[in-house]
């Protein structure tokens, strides 16, 4: 350039001072994640709302499961602080995903299956509801934002495929609930194309991403981590699941046998299908006709109960494989929803392939996350890549009786490594109570009950003198007795029908209503099972009346201390109300004592009786 005069010099160099100063002063006010003991810190840049960028678009995924020849779209929003367009700012993702975000439908007893029935009998017809799909754009969820944005993360939520303005149909842990939040990641990667619209081809790149995706949420929406973990996508490097249904015939089967989730007797996969299809109404029919009233009918298979493709399909344990996600579980023993069964499952399965895990489990019932501490350190070195050494910390962390939840007790691994199997033998004792002992006793021959759904489980407990339950307890303990792990019961019975149900509780008593401070609650843990699978969990038989079979199955991990002065009790019943089918009352197991025994995983491997 040449300078025709001295003023127009002058000119340049302040234009120049000026631009420098200002860029100068932008570096100067340029902000980024705070790590501080390992932790991503609030930062007050980050923590004003009024700054957030907040909008939506559709990530276009590699399958069409409604049928329309298209790619289904995944409607997805963001939430990032300013910084990410003002001063170029990458940074991590925490992701959540779920079928609930656009509305369900109402809880309707009707939308239910009846219960009433005979076993090996369909029930009556249920009623199919609507759903009207809630929620404005762009804003799909507020979870999490409040939470890690300020920590300097973006938040992204996608609704699952057939719900809310995500195309697709929704399969309840089919395939393509792994492969949509994939597709999400694989975008947040820069290997997938989003749209500004979901019929658009305006092309929205995620240009703010350092690609490192963490994903958590409770329940479904922790069920779609670890289904996305399975795909082992690229740049899915940790997960939280709270409380995941990690097997859908876990879920709604237990051991062969019909059971209901607790506090939704009479609910199965078909209606948790009806509760979420909040998606396209013009979709609606044909996802109905394949998905409900073809592959859910002729699966889920009501009628026996058994194990079987269908539900395999549907087992995240069986797809593993390709996992590499780092795992941070967390689940409460008294979850009698999605029971804590489903998280031991994968986290011994994430061990045993040499995956980071951790697990967290508290006293409590359905959902509870681990210390926001702990899944910060979680996503700080997983994410963040900071050396903060919490794959060296205990792998159990378990909240003891009457602690908060931010207060858990770290263990070596779970079980703990220090219990030991202890087996207890049954004493006649029925109609009222039988005795439970660490010594073998004389043959005692067999005692039998009569079914009837009408008496809860708890009442049965409760009474001294039932014909409706066998029951059996170990004298007033002596010392505190630490179960850890998974109790497991050899049973050997004699049903007088072809069919019945088997219901297991193990307990606390005397029962108190107002529990004393030490007892979290009077139910240790529970089982369920049907006879009719006593040699396979893929095919049963009807059994022969009165002929006597023997069955061997767990009951839910639980981790608990029972007090000194309580009694450990066995509760042998039939129809569970809460959670089993209803059939007509009146049926009678006969138990052989002398082949029937309940082994306990006890820390130390004594009870003091």
């Amino acid at each position: 350039m040449i300078l025709r005069d001295s003023r127009s010099y002058r000119c340049l160099v302040a234009i120049f001072m000026f631009t420098t100063l200002a860029v100068q002063g932008q570096m100067a006010n340029k902000v980024g994640p705070v790590i501080k003991n390992g932790e991503a810190q609030v930062v007050e840049a980050f923590s004003d709302p009024g700054t957030w960028i907040r909008h939506d678009l559709w990530v276009e995924t590699e399958f069409d499961s409604d049928g329309d020849g298209k790619p289904d779209r995944m409607h997805v929003d963001v939430t990032r602080p300013g910084q990410t367009d003002t001063q170029g700012l990458k940074l991590p993702i925490i992701y959540e995903s779920s079928p609930y975000y656009a509305g369900t439908a109402g809880l309707d007893k009707g939308i239910f299956w009846d219960v009433k029935h005979e076993l090996g009998e369909p029930g009556k017809p249920r009623k199919h509801p609507d759903v009207t799909r809630v929620g404005e754009r762009p804003i799909i969820s507020n979870s999490q934002v409040r939470t890690w944005v300020p920590r300097g993360y973006i938040v992204v939520h996608s609704s699952s495929p057939g719900t809310g303005l995500s195309d697709g149909a929704p399969t309840v842990g089919g395939d393509n609930e792994s492969l949509a939040p994939k597709a999400v990641i694989d975008w947040l990667n820069g290997r997938a194309k989003a749209y500004s619209e979901r019929n658009g081809n305006e092309e929205v790149k995620a240009f703010w991403s350092t690609g490192k995706v963490g994903m958590t949420g409770t329940s479904y929406n922790g069920t779609i981590p670890l289904a996305a973990a399975t795909t082992g996508v690229e740049g899915l490097e940790a997960i939280i699941p709270i409380a995941p249904n990690t097997s859908y015939y876990h879920y709604y089967r237990s051991n062969g046998l019909v059971r209901s989730p607790g506090g939704y007797l009479g609910e199965d996969i078909d209606v948790l299908y009806d509760f979420i299809h909040s998606g396209d109404e013009s979709k609606r029919a044909r996802n109905n006709k394949v998905v409900r009233d073809t592959e859910m009918k002729n699966g889920q298979d009501r009628i026996t109960g058994d194990y079987n493709d269908f539900w395999a399909g549907r087992d995240y344990l069986n797809d593993m494989k390709p996992m590499k996600a780092a795992l941070l579980m967390s689940h409460g023993f008294n979850d009698w929803n999605v029971m804590p069964e489903h998280s031991y499952r994968i986290y011994k399965k994430a061990k045993e392939m040499g995956i980071p895990a951790q697990i967290y489990y508290h006293q409590n019932g359905h959902g509870g996350p681990p210390p926001i501490s702990m899944m910060n350190k979680w996503f700080t070195r997983y994410l963040h890549g900071v050396e903060n050494g919490v794959e060296n910390e205990p792998r159990a962390w378990i909240v003891r009786e009457n602690e908060q939840k931010d207060n858990p007790t770290p263990y070596e691994d779970y079980p703990n490594p220090k219990a030991k199997e202890v087996t207890l033998y049954l004493n006649q004792g029925a109609p009222s109570k039988g005795q439970l002992s660490s010594v073998k006793p004389k043959k005692q021959g067999t005692e039998t009950l009569i079914d009837n759904y009408n008496f809860p489980g708890a009442d049965l407990a409760k009474e001294d003198v039932s014909e409706n339950r066998l029951l059996y307890v170990t004298p007033p303990l002596k010392a505190d007795v630490h179960i850890s792990g998974v109790p497991t019961i050899n049973i050997r019975l004699a049903s007088s029908k072809p069919a019945a149900n088997l219901s297991v509780w193990l307990v606390s008593l005397p029962w108190t209503e107002a529990l004393d401070s030490k007892i979290t609650d009077n139910i240790i843990t529970r089982g369920w099972a049907d006879p009719q699978n006593h040699e396979s969990l893929s095919k049963s038989a009807p059994l022969v009346p009165n002929k006597f079979y023997e069955l061997e199955f767990e009951l839910m991990p639980d981790d608990q201390i029972i007090p000194e002065g309580q009694q450990i009790g066995l509760m042998i019943f039939s129809s569970d109300k809460e959670f089993t089918l209803w059939p007509e009352p009146g049926t009678e197991l006969t138990v052989d004592l002398d082949g029937t025994t309940l082994t306990l995983p006890v820390v130390g491997g004594k009870i003091k009786l």
